[in-house]
């Protein structure tokens, strides 16, 4: 666990965390005086029955207003500490879920290669909510009980000796098998929840694919699947059910036993003149006290420990500092940037794959405002060329240049957000509006700048036929829109930006020959004055680029224009026969 990074998040809210603290101990004082003034009201009560019943009012007037006024008290004081623990509880985690979401977002795109969503969005929620619920508890009920246990102990010595002896003998064993038990039953609970967990995986990946199961008829084996896993989750919850039951039962036995002890030999003292009636009543309430405060100390232990483990999960994320910065590095004036790429002697292995080269001495040239075709076959090594472009990742050897300058001594927001506009196969849309769709291309474009790259892109008359137009919500990753429309949605977010490179990976590979034209208009369009990397399967749609270039085994194999290469009859000419 990071406590100096901890801090940082903490530090902020030191001052309400001191008042709650504050305020949390005056509760915990206020407990321990409350028994000590429920006897001194049980002996005015025992002094009345006795025959003195004309002052009785008089008497216990001023011992029931105290009472009542430590119990006013004690109420502000605890809504007072509950309150501010609240309010530095939520703060802590807000800034903590920023800055993970932040620092998730900086790294470097093999970090998600080798890492499942799925956990980091368990650390983003669970995880931070697990560790706030600890850290508000361990000051609450960690702070309150620990005052309270000490202070009645006190009580209890000042009170009767022999009775808190009696007390010592009893407390430690009760204490100790309620602890056995109780991780006993968080064991089981873990197994439920994470059986639970099982279950939501299975409806999960069923929703989330539900065409994929429609379109197999699968909806009776996915339904028969969740079930198992939820009468699974069923039984292990039931099994814990028993097991609290047992607990509660075996506890509620233990400390009726303990009353029933302390009041047998408590009124032999009595007998003995040696415990006052109110004395007895204040030890009764004092143990109990502290019974209740070392049964919370016992479950919150555990709870702690999760919460702790929590946190070092997140915190571990937090640490992490991506190989490449997103921002840091020279820029090219856009006045001077012509849009020369060169590849030279680049070789690139997946850091999840590293004994696995995909590209080997791989040398290319993409002159300015020309357009430069990649072909060869699937898994040779396409689209990572894109993808070293990019900078999503770093080559294992050989350099990138854009008019000269290596990119990697480039700013990457720059490089992204500037100069370089990516369309790839399968676009990705986010859950909101056309509109803001585009604009993700150019935070701050304007609705007029919107419009023309929507017109550039072929877009613009498709997205005026729908009753919200442009206010159109797209739908999860742009379900409620077509093949067709989603790419000229992202070729429009890629022109917003008006980028001097443009990426085309297998754009139209996946449309309908009806779309497929719309969208290669669009790109043609695009394309002029630009430079242009193309990456496709079908040979039609480059039939026209300024040069192909064949990539087999992780190189160059042959490079020219369609004709030429048609001529010479090596690779290009094979596959050009086989399609």
């Amino acid at each position: 666990f990071d406590w100096p990074l901890f801090w940082t998040f903490l530090r902020p809210q030191l001052l309400a965390l001191s008042a709650a603290v504050v305020l949390a101990l005056g509760a915990a004082l206020l407990n321990v005086r409350i028994p000590v003034l429920l006897g001194q009201l049980v002996n005015v009560v025992a002094r009345c029955a006795r025959g003195h019943v004309p002052t009785y009012l008089r008497e216990v007037r001023r011992p029931a207003l105290r009472l009542l006024a430590v119990y006013c008290l004690q109420g502000l004081l605890t809504f007072g500490y509950i309150a501010l623990l609240a309010r530095v509880g939520e703060q802590v985690a807000g800034s903590m879920r920023k800055a993970l979401f932040s620092a998730l977002l900086r790294q470097e795109v093999a970090f998600f290669d080798a890492t499942r969503t799925g956990q980091l969005v368990t650390r983003l929620t669970a995880d931070i909510q697990e560790f706030k619920s600890s850290f508000k508890l361990a000051i609450s009920q960690g702070l309150r009980s620990g005052t309270q246990s000490a202070g009645c102990f006190v009580s209890l010595y000042l009170l009767s000796p022999k009775l808190t002896g009696l007390l010592l003998v009893a407390l430690p064993a009760l204490v100790g098998a309620g602890a056995v038990i109780g991780a006993f039953l968080r064991s089981l609970s873990r197994q439920a929840q994470e059986q639970v967990a099982k279950a939501t995986v299975v409806a999960d990946e069923a929703l989330g694919n539900v065409r994929t199961v429609r379109a197999f008829a699968m909806e009776e084996q996915q339904a028969g699947l969740f079930s198992a896993e939820v009468d699974c989750a069923g039984r292990l919850s039931e099994q814990l059910g028993l097991g609290i039951a047992a607990f509660q039962g075996l506890s509620n036995l233990a400390l009726n036993g303990i009353v029933l002890g302390t009041i047998f030999v408590g009124g032999s003292l009595m007998a003995g003149d040696e415990l006052s009636p109110g004395d007895l009543m204040s030890f009764l309430v004092a143990s109990q006290t502290v019974q209740r405060s070392l049964a919370n100390i016992s479950i919150l232990m555990g709870q702690v420990v999760r919460g702790l483990s929590a946190g070092a999960r997140v915190f571990e994320l937090l640490r992490l500092e991506p190989p490449v910065p997103l921002q840091g590095g020279v820029s090219i004036p856009a006045h001077s940037l012509l849009g020369r790429i060169c590849f030279h002697h680049v070789s690139f292995s997946y850091p999840t794959r590293p004994g696995y080269p995909v590209l080997q001495d791989f040398s290319l040239t993409l002159p300015p405002c020309q357009t430069v075709a990649i072909v060869g076959p699937s898994g040779g090594g396409k689209s990572t060329v894109a993808a070293l472009l990019e900078r999503f990742y770093e080559p294992t050897a050989g350099t990138i240049t854009l008019d000269g300058h290596d990119i990697a001594s480039l700013d990457p927001s720059w490089l992204r957000g500037q100069v370089i506009g990516f369309i790839s196969q399968e676009p990705v849309l986010f859950g909101t509006t056309i509109m803001e769709n585009i604009r993700f291309g150019k935070p701050g474009a304007s609705d007029a700048e919107v419009y023309e790259a929507a017109r550039l892109a072929n877009a613009d008359g498709f997205i005026r036929s729908f009753p919200e137009g442009y206010d159109t919500i797209v739908g999860e990753r742009g379900t409620a829109l077509s093949g067709g429309q989603k790419q000229r949605i992202a070729i429009a977010r890629a022109l917003l930006k008006d980028p001097a490179v443009l990426i085309l990976d297998e754009a139209t590979s996946a449309l309908d020959a009806q779309a497929e034209r719309a969208v290669q208009e669009a790109l043609d369009r695009a394309a002029a004055g630009r430079t242009v990397l193309l990456i496709a399967h079908r040979l039609s749609t480059i039939r026209g680029a300024h040069l192909i270039a064949v990539l087999a085994h992780g190189r160059v194999a042959e490079a020219g224009t369609h004709e030429e290469l048609v001529r010479r009859g090596g690779v290009y000419a094979e596959l050009i026969r086989q399609q």
